[in-house]
C-alpha cells in the first residue's frame, strides 16, 4: 500500500480544521470561555445589586471676580449647612480639590473647589432637579461668579 505524505503546513492547517469542526467555535472561545463566563455573571451580579439612583456631581469654585476675596471655607460650609443639607437630608459627599476652567471672557481661572455629590433615587429626578438648580443660582448670585459645574451620572446604588 502506497504512503500518503502530507506537508507540515497542510497538516497543521487539517488539525485546525478538525478541531474546529469537532468543537463548534473557535480555539480561543474554548479556551476563554472561564473567564467570559465569569466577567458576565460578575456584570450581571453587579447591576442587580441595589436600586437605580442619580449620583450628580457638583464643582464650586471658591474664586470671585473683580478683585474680590475667594470664598472662606467658613463661608462655603455655612452655605452647605444652610442651602443644601435642608434639601439632601438623607446624606451628601464633599471633597476638596483644585479646579480650572475657561470664563467668558476667554481667561484660564486655576482655583480652589468644592465637589458635592447627592445620590436619589430616579423616581426623584425631577424634584431634585428642582433643588439642585437652585442650589447652583443661588451660589452664582450670592458669590457674583458664572456657574456652578453640574454632571449626572446613572448608577445602581444600596445604603
Amino acid at each position: 500500500m502506497r504512503q500518503i505524505r502530507i506537508p507540515l503546513p497542510a497538516a497543521a492547517l487539517f488539525a485546525v480544521g478538525a478541531l474546529l469542526f469537532a468543537v463548534g467555535r473557535p480555539v480561543a472561545d474554548v479556551a476563554f470561555e472561564t473567564r467570559a463566563t465569569t466577567a458576565a455573571a460578575e456584570q450581571q451580579s453587579a447591576s442587580s445589586v441595589g436600586s437605580p439612583f442619580v449620583s450628580t456631581h457638583l464643582y464650586f469654585g471658591t474664586g470671585r471676580h473683580n478683585g474680590n476675596p475667594p470664598i472662606t471655607d467658613e463661608q462655603f460650609m455655612k452655605f452647605v449647612a444652610d442651602v443644601v443639607t435642608p434639601r439632601f437630608p438623607a446624606g451628601l459627599t464633599l471633597q476638596e480639590g483644585r479646579g480650572q476652567w475657561r470664563d467668558k471672557e476667554g481667561d484660564i481661572n486655576g482655583e480652589r473647589s468644592f465637589e458635592l455629590t447627592v445620590l436619589y433615587p430616579v423616581s426623584e429626578a425631577h424634584r431634585r432637579n428642582i433643588d439642585i438648580e437652585y442650589i447652583r443660582r443661588l451660589y452664582c448670585k450670592m458669590w457674583e461668579l458664572e456657574s456652578v459645574g453640574r454632571a449626572d451620572v446613572r448608577a445602581q446604588a444600596d445604603f
